[in-house]
């Protein structure tokens, strides 16, 4: 028994090996998007925000993006920014992993942002592929062509106190952007994220093994916290200041919940 209980505790306190920046390990960071504490389920779920209203979320995405770990020494490393740019879409699980490398280390932090900086935002469109190709429609209507900039969150869905559109539907829409660069200079919804990891498990990165930091994200934050939203009040939020507070809700959103090793 004595036995057993010194194995298991070496087991969840390996030795950490040397920082090596060239030696890289497979790190994915899983978004689980929750309502509440309710699993989000698009179109039959049914929600209720801090006003008493009532919703579903018929579509829910948002891009994250510049991923940094840190150790507990303060090192930081960032992942190459060509392959840190990821669009988690709710209507596609495969898109809730974003899977990078990482050197081999014991990570106690998780950094990253929610959005598209504006550096990116403004590169040559030859900089800007995959999910952030803005002609090709990889980036799954996740961009403005009329502001040339990048939708960072969208949701919508249907709440019986939002005001009936021309079809006779009572639907918000929440498409949130703005970087604070040359068109936008007083809006700036860009939120870098810092979770730490040490209360709910480390990272232990390591070669030949695939260790995963798994994220609640409670889409529910997002119209609640400094701000509560009302549906029947701004039941459409665009390119506004008004956007400013869905993003200061929506950077509440993330908590980790466990990590495995």
């Amino acid at each position: 028994m004595t036995l057993f209980f010194f194995l298991a505790s070496c087991s969840k306190d390996p030795v950490e090996p040397k920082y090596d920046q060239n030696k890289l390990a497979p790190l994915s960071v899983e978004f689980d998007n929750i309502v509440g504490g309710q699993k989000l389920v698009l179109n039959t779920g049914s929600y209720t925000n801090a006003l008493g209203q009532q919703y579903n979320i018929q579509l829910l995405q948002y891009f994250i993006s510049n991923i940094q770990v840190k150790k507990a020494d303060g090192t930081i490393y960032a992942v190459n920014p060509d392959s840190s740019y990821f669009l988690i879409r709710q209507d596609d699980p495969a898109t809730k992993f974003a899977r990078v490398k990482v050197p081999e280390g014991n990570y106690t932090a998780l950094i990253f942002t929610l959005g598209v900086d504006s550096l990116r935002s403004t590169m040559d469109i030859s900089k800007r592929t995959g999910v952030l190709d803005p002609g090709a429609g990889g980036h799954d209507g996740m961009y403005w062509g009329w502001n040339s900039g990048y939708i960072f969150f969208k949701m919508e869905g249907i709440a019986p106190d939002a005001p009936a559109d021309p079809t006779g539907q009572h639907k918000f829409r929440y498409h949130i952007g703005g970087f604070g660069g040359y068109s936008a200079p007083t809006i700036n919804n860009i939120k870098m994220i810092s979770i730490d990891l040490t209360a709910r498990g480390i990272a232990q990165v390591r070669t030949g093994r695939s260790t995963n930091i798994h994220l609640m994200v409670d889409v529910s934050k997002a119209l609640s916290g400094a701000t509560n939203v009302s549906f029947a009040t701004n039941p459409q939020v665009m390119f506004s200041d008004y956007s400013v507070n869905i993003a200061n809700n929506y950077a509440k959103m993330f908590v980790h919940d466990h990590t495995e090793n």
